[in-house]
């Protein structure tokens, strides 16, 4: 029971068996504190219920914490690999409570858990506590029986906590593992502390004041505790040695780097460790979405991964290798944190990315560096300037250049460097100036050069914390927004998705005690989230912290309608064909819009073979998997790229459904949009409409998930109440209405001939003039005015009268219930030669009041607005005659 992950469970277990919650380990992306990079210690995601902000249903808990140590205030990078106990990855193992137990009942668990529980040896063990806590000073020699030599009193530096400079504070009691006197160093509070002998394994903060901002302590009225064990230190004690990286854990991870590098040396070199511990810190950040980049977190994990590449060519290793260890590292750790092995290819793919961008930059990079420190020997300094050149022409980051000169005690210029980096900026200010942009986008360009760009955690979570780093109003930065006010607000991390790549924006809430803002919208302008708001209570500062929370109904249907259109994608090319490529969409929370290549309509049956594809592989109910890759690399493994987005250098890739040869899955395109995490997540796919959108491309409208199947209950039910109107069964519903319309045309057909054969039998009952045939120079002339039939009609009783009279030319001029006048003029064909229906029909409209009229020869129509005038229409004709 003394590996790494039996340790782990067994601290866990021990804990639950006596009362407390098993409590996940939190995201190392801090959700609900804003000032962190990254999680380092247990009790973050415990803060606001420490404060009372936050209530849970249980007073005790117990976690395994993951934290990281890299940047900021907490940067143990340097040391990383150097040292027996320094790591940018660590474990934190804990157990608190919440107004519930305090110091005798967390000195006993602890005393018992060591001593009993792992055995190990009472004599090895001793203590510190704060030199005024005479309460715990009795506690550990009443339950432990240390002696007073073995506990040593010390002040605030070591052995008083606080959260921030005011809110809950007190005292801490440490417990340290005497490794013997082979190893150099003395107990705490000695001139020696600093040696290798004495090792602090377990930290026991008693949570007992409020620190007030006046100076004074107040007494909580319910005293809680938090604990702090590194299982990395505690697994080195159990294990019988006094350094982290000969753990089980470790030793794994050098053997599999030792194998993959070639490297047959010293398993203690420390390059060989910078690359274990780098390792964990990586994958685990890649695993939350946490991707490589210039700026902020994304900074932090770069400089760690190329840290680590540089440690791996120092070893001899000339081609990427790193991403080859991470199976070892799932093998080992995946057990205890799954999403490692959701994430394992995504982890591999983003760094062997990086891997072989770094190994470009690297060979050049050095060889500048060298001929750039010709001459400078140790205690010297690089100058600024040439260390941005690298940096900023030939992509060698500020990091390396410190790491390579450290061995040779050279330093460089930070301030010359800065100097620089602020000229580059200024010129890029002055550039971006000239390029036609809205004075609009000018604002936000200006922000983003001032805060930077907004970290993005909506990929992993709808809730975070984040801090207020600048407003708009009217277009312009102000201090506050106060209750009633919209504007713009700008934060240093949010979960909200900013609208692009057909992706609508998120919507939701931010909230502070005294403060509740509805965020109606989230924009994105170069790189900065902009939340578009209403301040429904309190006043909205710059600097203040806020809880963010995305509506979570809504992000659940823009995210099944977004991987939707990915299923829709593929399925239109495989029914339609290789041609099919996206021309624009939109991804909104009630349903999904995409337009493709085709040029002709899509037919109802292939609507539904692309319905049921695209349902197929919704019903496989596959993890939905996201890569990052180079975009050449991508397009080339056959991923699509969406109309409309700008890549950069890496993008991320979607991959959906099971591959069908030996790709990343059924559906793989580049999007930087949210997805659902299986497919089966979407639940179903419904089209409900197709479309041209203009020469070439056709657009589809479909719906998925609770707003498909409403659509269908609809449709159902409107067929069930036509079945019940129809007196007929659901299936024979389209048998009935086509019966039903056969039997409508034959009575609209039948009526038209009763109603043709009224208005050419005349009398004062028919609604038509009677009027004789008459002889007009010779031809046969018949003029008529009906009523009571349909335009269309009118045609058809001048055939009728033409074939009657043999030869001649009839007029036939209808009075519509309107008041307007639609008449029809034919001559037979054997006098088309003397008269054309055309002209003749121009002489009868003009009678009517109107213009123009045409047709063939033999017959033409035409109308006017005042029906009234028909027996002018028919003299007109006559009068051609």
């Amino acid at each position: 029971m003394t590996s790494v992950n039996d340790l782990r469970s067994s601290f866990v277990d021990y804990f639950a068996r006596n009362g407390h919650e098993a409590v996940a380990s939190s995201p190392l992306v801090p959700r609900n504190d804003p000032t962190l990079m990254f999680v380092n210690s247990g009790m973050v995601q415990f803060k606001n219920v420490f404060t009372g902000v936050e209530k849970r249903d249980y007073t005790r808990a117990t976690t395994a914490q993951k934290s990281v140590r890299a940047g900021g205030k907490h940067n143990d990078l340097d040391n990383v690999g150097f040292t027996a106990r320094h790591h940018t990855f660590f474990e934190m193992l804990g157990n608190f409570s919440f107004g519930d137990y305090f110091k005798e009942q967390a000195i006993e668990y602890a005393w018992a858990l060591l001593t009993k529980e792992w055995e190990l040896p009472k004599e090895k063990l001793s203590v510190t506590v704060y030199q005024d806590d005479d309460e715990a000073h009795e506690l550990w020699k009443k339950i432990a029986g240390l002696s007073d030599d073995k506990i040593v009193r010390l002040g605030a530096k070591s052995n008083f906590w606080q959260m921030a400079d005011t809110g809950p504070c007190g005292p801490n009691s440490e417990i340290f593992y005497d490794h013997g006197d082979k190893y150099w160093g003395g107990p705490p509070g000695s001139p020696e502390e600093d040696g290798d002998r004495f090792v602090e394994i377990w930290n026991l903060v008693f949570m007992q004041f409020e620190q007030m901002a006046d100076g004074s302590r107040v007494r909580l009225p319910k005293p809680s505790v938090d604990t702090g064990m590194g299982l990395e230190r505690v697994a080195a004690v159990m294990q019988g040695t006094n350094n982290n990286y000969e753990i089980d854990l470790f030793k794994r991870l050098i053997a599999s780097t030792m194998q993959q590098v070639g490297f047959n040396g010293d398993p203690t070199t420390p390059s060989l460790r910078v690359i274990a511990d780098h390792l964990r810190s990586m994958s685990f950040l890649i695993a939350e979405g946490v991707l490589p980049s210039n700026e902020g977190r994304g900074y932090v994990l770069r400089r760690i991964m190329r840290r680590a590449m540089r440690h791996a060519t120092l070893l001899g290793a000339q081609e990427p290798v790193i991403h080859r260890i991470v199976p070892t590292l799932v093998h080992e750790m995946g057990q205890a944190y799954p999403e490692l092995v959701r994430g394992e290819s995504m982890i591999e793919e983003t760094i062997r990315l990086e891997e072989r961008r770094f190994l470009k930059t690297l060979s050049r990079g050095l060889q500048l560096l060298d001929d750039a420190t010709v001459g400078l020997n140790e205690g010297d300094m690089l100058e600024g300037v040439t260390a941005f050149k690298l940096y900023d022409t030939y992509g060698f980051p500020l990091d390396l250049t410190q790491d390579a000169l450290r061995t040779r005690g050279i330093n460089v210029d930070l301030t010359g460097f800065e100097d620089a980096m602020a000229r580059q900026r200024a010129e890029a200010r002055k550039s971006w100036a000239g390029s036609g942009e809205t004075g609009e986008d000018k604002v936000w360009f200006a922000i983003a050069d001032k805060v930077g760009p907004t970290e993005f955690l909506g990929y992993e979570t709808e809730f975070a914390e984040g801090a207020v780093t600048a407003l708009l109003k009217n277009g312009a930065e102000v201090a506050s927004l106060a209750a009633g006010e919209e504007g713009f607000v700008v934060l240093n991390q949010t979960p909200f998705y900013g609208e692009s790549g057909g992706q609508v924006g998120d919507t939701g809430k931010l909230k502070a005690e005294g403060i509740a803002v509805t965020v109606l919208d989230t924009q994105k302008f170069h790189g900065v989230f902009a939340h578009k708001v209403q301040v429904t209570e309190g006043a909205l500062k710059v600097g203040q912290a806020l809880e963010l929370m995305v509506d979570h109904d809504r992000r659940s249907s823009i995210r099944s309608n977004h991987s939707a259109t990915h299923l829709l994608h593929e399925a239109l090319r495989i029914v339609l064909g290789d041609h099919v490529a996206q021309k624009g969409s939109m991804v909104s929370p009630d349903r999904l819009r995409f337009d493709f290549v085709h040029t002709k309509p899509v037919t109802e049956q292939e609507m539904v073979e692309v319905e049921d594809i695209a349902n197929a592989i919704i019903l496989q109910n596959t993890p939905v998997e996201t890569r990052l890759m180079g975009v050449e690399e991508a397009k080339e493994s056959g991923a699509r790229a969406l109309f409309g987005e700008k890549y950069g250098e890496e993008v991320r890739v979607v991959a959906m459904g099971e591959p069908t040869g030996n790709g990343l899955g059924w559906s793989v395109e580049l999007c930087g949009g949210t997805h659902v995490r299986r497919t089966g997540d979407i639940g179903l796919v419904s089209i409900v409409a197709e479309s041209a959108v203009g020469a070439g491309v056709r657009r589809i409208e479909a719906l998925t998930g609770k707003a498909a199947r409403h659509r269908g209950n609809t449709n159902v039910a409107i067929v069930n109440s036509a079945a019940g109107l129809l007196r007929s069964g659901s299936h024979e519903v389209l048998d009935r209405i086509g019966a039903l319309q056969e039997n409508l045309k034959k009575i609209e057909r039948e009526l038209t001939d009763a109603r043709k054969k009224l208005a050419l039998g005349g009398g004062s009952g028919s609604g038509a003039t009677a009027a004789a045939d008459e002889a007009v120079n010779g031809v046969t002339y018949v003029g008529r005015t009906v009523e009571g039939i349909a335009a269309k009609d009118v045609k058809g009783l001048v055939d009728t009268e033409k074939k009657r009279i043999g030869s001649g030319v009839v007029t036939v001029v209808l009075k519509g219930d309107d008041g307007k006048g639609t008449v029809a003029v034919g001559v037979t064909d054997d006098l088309t030669a003397r008269y054309a229906a055309g002209d003749l029909i121009k002489l009868a409209t003009a009678a009517l009041g109107g213009q123009g009229g045409g047709g063939r020869p033999d017959m033409a129509q035409g109308g006017g607005p005042d029906g009234s005038k028909s027996a002018e229409a028919i003299a007109a004709v006559r009068s051609a005659l």
